[in-house]
């Protein structure tokens, strides 16, 4: 599916991974919708790139029905849907206070990054079923995971179950949407200069890009960007999560 033309849809799309997304994909000659709940950045994004923005929380089933609609409104029906929406937490199982994570930040993460992916790509998979499909397709969605998936590090079960729990759900999805002609795919990114990255102390940041054996440095946002498009322009890939990650593994 060649993205010149089309109407696409990116949650967290106001910064990080998701920023550079929504810019590749405008100078692409996509029409995007940015979903986020900075309002700031959003609307400083959607200026930029001759999309529009919408503020929602992924999590709420009526705020991101209404961000569909809204680019639809403005765009037509999308075709694509990124889910870049994420936050990710350091709470160890159990403190060096003796005190049990929070459960209240472990289902916080799981309800952003797991529930909210969910919420929306299921209404825009919905809503995309009531069109035809452009060729042999409907439309795609490419979702956000991690390497955390697979090797998590101390201190982020939460992040890692949820980012794991999207790999699990990959192919029963794409199963579940073949017969309506829309792909779902999985995107697992090591570390990349993303907000909650950049925030860190240098020293730290220089250590996790040692771990990376080629290239031995931090992923740029719009590689991560690149790949997506890729992603969009290549029919057989569907049902399955690739890493983009230098050959990183975490410890």
């Amino acid at each position: 599916m060649e993205i010149e033309g089309l109407a696409a849809i990116v949650t967290g799309g106001g910064s990080g991974l998701g920023a550079a997304t929504v810019r590749r994909f405008a100078r692409r000659g996509a029409k995007v919708t940015i979903v986020d709940r900075d309002p700031v950045a959003g609307q400083r994004l959607a200026e930029e790139t001759g999309g529009i923005f919408v503020q929602a929380d992924v999590c709420d089933e009526g705020e991101v029905g209404a961000a569909i609609m809204a680019g639809e409104a403005a765009h037509g029906v999308a075709r694509i849907l990124v889910n870049c929406a994420g936050v990710s937490e350091l709470w160890p199982t159990v403190g060096e206070d003796g005190q049990p994570h929070s459960l209240a930040a472990f289902r916080r993460v799981i309800d952003i990054n797991l529930v909210g992916t969910f919420n929306a790509l299921s209404q825009f998979a919905a809503r995309l079923c009531t069109v035809g499909p452009i060729g042999e397709e409907r439309g795609v969605i490419v979702n956000t995971s991690s390497i955390a998936a697979f090797e998590g590090i101390a201190g982020q079960a939460a992040y890692s179950a949820s980012k794991n729990a999207i790999v699990g759900m990959t192919p029963p999805i794409a199963r579940d949407l073949a017969s309506r002609h829309i792909r779902v795919m999985a995107i697992a990114p090591g570390t990349f200069l993303s907000p909650m990255v950049e925030a860190l102390p240098q020293d730290y940041k220089d250590a996790l890009a040692a771990m990376v054996p080629h290239p031995s440095r931090l992923g740029a946002p719009d590689e991560f960007a690149a790949f997506v498009e890729r992603v969009v322009a290549t029919p057989m890939l569907n049902g399955t999560v690739i890493r983009l990650d230098g050959a990183a593994r975490l410890g």
